[in-house]
């Protein structure tokens, strides 16, 4: 059960799992990693690759022995100075196949990057508009979101722990100078958001003819926000594609995407490791529950309280529905981490630390969260409401059953969104089991805290609120508030 959500009668059974249960059961190429793995690593191994000893021992620390398959194609091509352009379904290992290719090969190309004009990756002069930048990253690593910036961040320090690169993190949101002032102060490896990158570009911080390694990540979610202008911006500046290596990964490539890579990238090789007409994992179990739109709260709430579900990702469509539920389920006794797009990015990051870290065992979010994340130990992923784009439900199952564990997606398909649940079934190429919704499974409701009426601040001389501008407001305010003992 999951550990957070008790019973009616206030009975709570142990069952999440705790902070260093969590821990250990990182994002791990290692064989069992976590208990009920499947096998999906190829023979391929990671020393036989020719990998440089720093970086090698880092793979070695952290767990890695195997490649997945994506890493087992795209690993030689790209340690022979070949592009790559990968497709995999989600969770098979891409984030590390880019980051060891890529610091591989400028730790092979010595500690000084190559640029017209030369120079140190921390150059100590000025930087006025007429003197070259301070900091010349050698990899640039650009995704769509933050969250998924900071998880690629933080597989690179843990992968390059002893090559002595300096890595950092752009993003939007919070961190403006902080982030401004470590780039100044230079590093070789830079992930970061489009926006944020483009930003502190024109203020000339950093050289992108210096980057001897180009990542795009998710370059299909970059099309779905609008990032495509800013990706055509950081690439021109770039040097030439034959002059550099470049990957482009996603779980899904549309053709909008590979002309992309075909303006960019030097005659990239095309890798697809999916099975044909299967986009989702064999080790997700998918169920689906055709409700009414009053009966999802309950069902969701007996669903979460069962045995098996020790940690849960709930994904709704909008903002409004995540804050109702988020109460719904406190309310009830399951207490959820809400994340959505309006959530502050401190606040962002530490919901996020809190479910990582097993403080909280259900996450409650939008899309936002769904792209490039990896939470350790999620064993089920519930489509509260049925996603618009059937891709999104691809990445949003794919939270669940990572680098071979086992793991469940239920759907709720109500009369608002079950439209789209033919789409998605042509995608995944199947059907999505459908079962009975019992009676019994509706769990008994307790009320939620209504959401504040007013968000207007009181009247710091103790006035009442006028009920609006000029004469007329005033006179109706009066009207709406009648005299004492009327």
């Amino acid at each position: 059960m999951n550990s957070d959500c008790k019973r009616p009668d206030g009975a709570d059974e142990p069952g999440g799992p705790s902070g260093a249960e969590a821990a250990s059961a990182h994002d791990s190429n290692a064989p069992g990693a976590a208990a009920g793995t499947a096998d999906i690593f190829s023979d391929t191994r990671f020393e036989d690759m020719g990998l440089e000893p720093a970086l090698l021992e880092g793979v070695r620390e952290a767990g890695f022995e195997r490649c997945t398959p994506i890493q087992a194609q795209a690993l030689p091509l790209a340690l022979a100075g070949r592009d790559v352009a990968g497709q995999a379904r989600t969770g098979t290992g891409k984030t590390a196949a880019f980051l060891i290719a890529s610091m591989n090969r400028v730790l092979r190309c010595g500690k000084e990057p190559e640029r017209d004009g030369g120079g140190p990756s921390r150059n100590p002069a000025s930087n006025g508009r007429d003197s070259p930048p301070r900091c010349r990253p050698r990899i640039l690593v650009v995704a769509p979101t933050r969250e998924l910036a900071i998880q690629i961040h933080k597989d690179a320090e843990v992968l390059g722990r002893h090559t002595g690169l300096v890595m950092g993190v752009v993003y939007g949101g919070t961190g403006y100078e902080s982030q401004r002032r470590m780039i100044e102060e230079g590093l070789d490896v830079l992930v970061g958001t489009p926006g944020r990158l483009i930003d502190y570009h024109r203020q000339r911080l950093y050289d992108l003819r210096s980057v001897e390694a180009f990542v795009l990540d998710e370059a299909d979610r970059m099309f779905d926000l609008g990032f495509i202008r800013d990706i055509r911006y950081l690439c021109r500046r770039l040097r030439p594609p034959a002059k550099r290596l470049s990957f482009l990964f996603s779980a899904t490539l549309s053709q909008r995407v590979l002309e992309l890579a075909y303006e960019h990238m030097n005659n990239a090789t095309l890798i697809d490791t999916r099975p044909p007409d299967r986009v989702v994992v064999d080790e997700v179990t998918q169920r689906l529950f055709h409700v009414g739109q009053e009966e999802k709260i309950p069902l969701l709430l007996d669903l979460l309280r069962r045995p098996e579900v020790e940690r849960a990702i709930v994904f709704v469509n909008t903002r409004q529905m995540a804050d109702r539920l988020g109460g719904a389920l406190e309310a009830n006794g399951c207490p959820a981490a809400v994340l959505s797009g309006d959530v502050p990015q401190k606040r962002r990051l530490a919901l996020l630390a809190q479910f990582h870290e097993g403080g909280v065992s259900t996450l409650v979010a939008t899309d936002v969260a769904a792209r490039g994340l990896h939470v350790p130990g999620v064993t089920h992923v519930f489509n509260f409401d049925l996603p618009q784009d059937p891709e999104d439900y691809v990445h949003r199952v794919g939270r669940t059953a990572r680098v071979g564990a086992k793991g469940e997606a239920i759907s709720l398909a109500c009369e608002r969104y079950v439209y789209s649940l033919m789409d998605i079934e042509e995608l995944i190429g199947s059907r999505i089991p459908a079962e009975r919704v019992d009676e019994s499974m509706l769990a008994e409701m307790r009320p939620s805290a209504p959401p504040p009426k007013s968000r207007r601040r009181p009247d710091p001389r103790g006035k009442r609120p006028r009920g609006g501008g000029g004469r007329r407001g005033r006179r109706a305010a009066g009207r709406a508030a009648p005299r004492p003992g009327a």
